[in-house]
């Protein structure tokens, strides 16, 4: 009698992944993680095969600053419309139209940069594509929130956090196997990485055929309609100040956002020097394409809807502690390939075990960041300065990475990164303690009523 329901429950939990709205948060997550390794992993590797020194490349962390500010624009995003655009398709869809072809442009900026030869060019090129990935980042998180209902917010959940991945896997193994074909057909090794980039500038054409074929969430239509007769900087102003003050007012607010900040830290720190490790150890562009982001994706994919499953099965502070640890783990294989050196066996296993650990972390992470925007009026921009906070690791606590490598050697500098991990587990016991995860279950539970 229990088998039927047992596999009813399977079923419906399987077709939530293909209803539409699911679908589209599926192809807005590739749009939205394609952009990242552009002025990030990808990036590192055409500047270090330019001959730029490591200490250079690692102040290159500095160009993803918009990641981490990008919630003072997020109430521009939230209360003001595109022209034409938004009239066209909503406010939500206009903005997205707008960010991705600012995103488009950007990257094609970038591309007729060269690191070799004014690499303060490419970092110009490399901040345009980071203030408008942020954007697109904005609108695609309030999109999500507003567009699926409370069940659908889990499979939207690992939906947008796999196809991310695959962004990340199309920009960094796919956009260096261009590269190599490339230069097989002849090109230089400059023109080749131009080619390169242009490719993954028409690759974002997916982000705008699915913002076309959306609809506008009624919860964004709603909320112009409540905003109807305030003046624009009315507008910014309310939305701005609405949900920092309400956030800011909570108990435990700062202990909250400094972990918002350290959660990922390590994970973060590690992995801005992944690329420059590997190649140093004299793996080839291709096994770092194929391996590296190849080999991982199936660790990642598997890891991220494991990440759901730990989520959904655990209460939250425990899957918190789960992913953390785990992170902190994956590290430390990294000392062992630097020992191991060029054996493809254990590059292999290290990048699976911190791709799988990786996926595991983010999924529960977002998870954590979905709980704590309680306020439907505020939720984009509180969504907006809790990533924001998030980037800061990756950003300016990386900063340095390439300095400490130098400094350390390789095995001392992974190992350090992993003890990276030690202020947030610090302070996620704090919180546990302090009930903090406790009244964010009372939360959920008068949200869903």
């Amino acid at each position: 009698m229990t088998a039927t329901p047992s596999h009813a429950d399977w079923m419906d939990t399987l077709a939530v992944y293909l209803r539409p709205r699911v679908l589209i948060v599926l192809f807005l997550g590739f749009a939205s993680g394609l952009p990242l390794a552009l002025s990030g992993s990808t990036l590192l590797v055409w500047m270090r095969e330019a001959n730029v020194d490591l200490g250079t490349i690692g102040l290159f962390a500095l160009v993803g600053t918009p990641y981490t500010v990008k919630f003072l624009w997020a109430p521009v995003v939230d209360a003001l419309n595109v022209p034409v655009l938004s009239r066209l398709l909503g406010r939500r869809r206009g903005w997205l139209i707008f960010s991705q072809i600012l995103l488009i442009g950007a990257i094609v900026l970038l591309a007729t940069r060269d690191p070799a030869v004014s690499p303060w060019a490419v970092a110009f090129g490399a901040l345009l594509v980071a203030a408008a990935s942020a954007t697109q980042d904005i609108v695609i998180d309030a999109f999500r929130v507003e567009s699926l209902d409370e069940r659908e917010q889990a499979a939207g959940m690992a939906s947008y956090v796999a196809a991310y991945r695959l962004g990340m896997l199309a920009s960094t193994a796919g956009a260096l196997f261009l590269v190599t074909g490339f230069e097989r057909y002849g090109f230089d090794r400059a023109g080749a990485w131009t080619a390169g980039y242009l490719a993954m500038a028409a690759l974002m054409a997916a982000g705008l055929v699915t913002t076309l074929l959306a609809t506008e969430p009624d919860r964004s239509a709603e909320a112009i309609r409540q905003q109807a007769g305030d003046g624009a900087l009315v507008r910014v102003a309310k939305a701005a100040a609405g949900a920092f003050s309400e956030f800011l007012t909570r108990d435990l607010a700062v202990a909250v956002l400094a972990f918002v900040v350290l959660f990922k830290f390590c994970d973060a720190f590690a992995g801005t020097m992944t690329a420059p490790f590997v190649i140093d150890l004299g793996f080839t562009r291709d096994e770092y394409a194929a391996i590296v982001k190849g080999v991982g994706l199936a660790a990642t994919l598997i890891g991220g809807f494991a990440g759901g499953f730990i989520a959904r099965a655990l209460p939250l502070a425990t899957a918190l502690w789960v992913g953390a640890l785990l992170q902190m783990v994956s590290n430390l294989v990294f000392v062992g390939l630097a020992f191991a050196g060029t054996n493809l066996w254990a590059l292999s296993a290290a990048i699976i075990a911190e791709n799988f650990a990786g996926a595991i972390g983010t999924v529960i992470f977002v998870a954590y960041l979905s709980a704590l925007c309680w306020s439907p009026a505020h939720t984009a921009t509180q969504y907006a300065l809790l990533t924001a906070l998030a980037a800061v690791g990756r950003t300016y606590l990386s900063a340095g990475a390439g300095y400490v490598a130098e400094a350390t050697g390789w095995p001392m500098f992974f190992a350090l990164s992993s003890l990276a991990a030690v202020p947030g587990l610090v302070l996620l016991a704090v919180l546990q303690v302090r009930g903090h995860f406790a009244g964010l279950d009372q939360a959920d539970r008068a949200k869903a009523k």
